[in-house]
């Protein structure tokens, strides 16, 4: 069955439904959960999956964390929509952007790891990210026995003439 949806930035107006969905999926204990004032103070960072009837199907955000590095995080897509190329979409948005930010070294920290490895990342040592574990991870009610998987796509030259 084909799905029609738009990718595109999230605006304003979208961030209670993101708000529903990723406290969804938090409540399951697949994501952590992102409270109303962070998504409205982080909304350009994040990508959303419209449905034709307008509707939101899943988001992801990419945040920046350092000079040549970034995060895909956030990532959620509706249950009933899933399996359908939905997060591949919003984690391909967020990888083109990376590419206009000039960011080469993207990681997530997921439950969902053969998803990502699926999507060309590896499987990494949490260690080789030391700018997000003192930037995030140290406010993270996990911290320090982080269950997380990280995993890491090296884009190589993101910089065009």
């Amino acid at each position: 069955m084909t799905v029609e949806y738009v990718i595109r930035k999230a605006h304003l107006d979208d961030v209670k439904a993101m708000h529903g969905l990723l406290l969804h999926c938090a409540q399951k204990g697949l994501l952590l959960p992102r409270a109303l004032i962070y998504l409205y103070g982080h909304i350009r960072n994040f990508f959303v999956a419209e449905m034709p009837g307008g509707e939101l199907a899943g988001c992801c955000a990419l945040a920046p964390v350092w000079e040549d590095l970034g995060e895909i995080c956030s990532l959620v897509v509706r249950d009933d929509m899933r399996r359908r190329g939905i997060g591949r979409s919003l984690v391909q948005a967020c990888l083109g952007e990376c590419r206009e930010l000039h960011l080469q070294k993207i990681f997530a920290l997921t439950y969902q790891e053969g998803f990502f490895t699926r999507s060309g990342f590896e499987v990494v040592e949490k260690s080789i990210l030391p700018q997000k574990i003192w930037a995030d991870c140290v406010h993270c009610p996990k911290y320090p026995d982080c269950d997380e998987t990280a995993v890491f796509l090296h884009l190589g030259e993101a910089r065009t003439a």
